[in-house]
């Protein structure tokens, strides 16, 4: 008799914390959509930004960060986020799905509430001293110092994901952590 391998669950919390999913290209809104039809708690960081065609310049609103998009759940509701067209699996370490801090999607929504410039980074970016934000729009935000381009700003590390934001910030508001 052949013994018939379950799957392993992905999502180990009862209690429900952020996760992030990777997504079909360009397929963000059309699943975030999908995912509030399917009442799971859901977050697409999106960025204004000009884009220029042909025949004329458009404001739009993009995805932060291509291909990814957050959700909220716990190990009982994991799996509707399986079925949701448009997302293709959980980010995983060792095939269980990485939480993300929600210090994090809170850092992500301020720095996007604020309507800053954001550059989105990938790949590895030297750590550098901690420090936090005592004055100005982002106070209490916490993040590194880096230098980038010749220009100071602060690192919000997403490291579950391989992704970082910069953001230029006046260095007289910081503090070392």
């Amino acid at each position: 008799m052949k013994s018939v391998a379950r799957p392993a669950r992905i999502v180990e919390s009862t209690i429900a914390q952020w996760y992030a999913c990777y997504t079909k290209p360009r397929a963000e809104k059309a699943a975030l959509q999908r995912l509030r039809e399917a009442e799971i708690e859901s977050y697409l960081p999106l960025q204004r930004t000009r884009k220029k065609w042909s025949d004329r310049m458009k404001w739009v609103d993009e995805p932060l960060l291509k291909s990814y998009i957050f959700v909220k759940v716990s190990s009982a509701n994991f799996s509707k986020v399986l079925k949701v067209d448009g997302l293709l699996h959980f980010i995983t370490f060792e095939s269980r799905a990485v939480p993300i801090p929600e210090s994090q999607i809170n850092a992500i929504r301020l720095l996007l509430g604020q309507g800053m410039e954001l550059e989105v980074v990938s790949g590895k970016i030297e750590a550098g001293e901690a420090i936090e934000v005592q004055a100005g729009p982002l106070i209490g935000l916490r993040g590194e110092m880096v230098e980038y381009r010749g220009s100071r700003k602060v690192l919000v590390r997403l490291g579950e994901i391989g992704h970082g934001i910069l953001v230029t910030i006046n260095p007289d508001f910081l503090i070392r952590v």
